[in-house]
């Protein structure tokens, strides 16, 4: 049986505005994976130690470099020494730290959630429970950081 045209006319503008909340969503997605991207090369930048160079002198080395990132060698090379810097701090942020687990047999409240992680706890979903790497007690007794929270 044919549907009225009334009926076909409603059926499409439900169509167009359920394409425009794609759309908008997709819109949305996007500038959010670019602010992202952004807040990262910001923060690599800061990493580095670039931060504190005088804009103008910043924006020329990202010049420099831009123009350098053609060159297949070199981007092996600087692959190759960004991968041994984050591994190597990765090592020294776990250094001397052993790692805590909570499980609890029923789950927590939202309350008791946002306490742990807040104090550095996160929540392994796979395994139901809560970790954290931390330095020992009694090491950091005796090191000279002693009294600052360990993370």
């Amino acid at each position: 049986m044919a549907r009225s045209l009334a009926e076909r006319l409603r059926a499409h503008e439900q169509q167009k505005a359920r394409l425009a909340e794609q759309e908008a969503k997709l819109k949305a997605d996007e500038r959010k994976a670019r602010t992202r991207q952004l807040i990262q090369a910001g923060g690599l930048i800061d990493k580095a130690g670039l931060l504190e160079l005088d804009p103008n002198t910043l924006y020329g080395a990202l010049l420099s470099l831009r123009d350098r990132a053609g060159d297949p060698e070199q981007l092996r090379q600087w692959t190759a020494l960004g991968g041994r810097a984050f591994a190597r701090e990765a090592r020294q942020a776990l250094e001397g730290k052993e790692a805590i687990v909570l499980a609890f047999p029923a789950s927590l409240g939202r309350d008791a959630t946002t306490a742990l992680r807040g104090i550095g706890f996160r929540f392994k979903r796979a395994r139901r429970r809560h970790q954290h790497r931390a330095r020992h007690l009694a090491r950091a007794a005796n090191s000279p950081d002693e009294g600052r929270r360990s993370s």
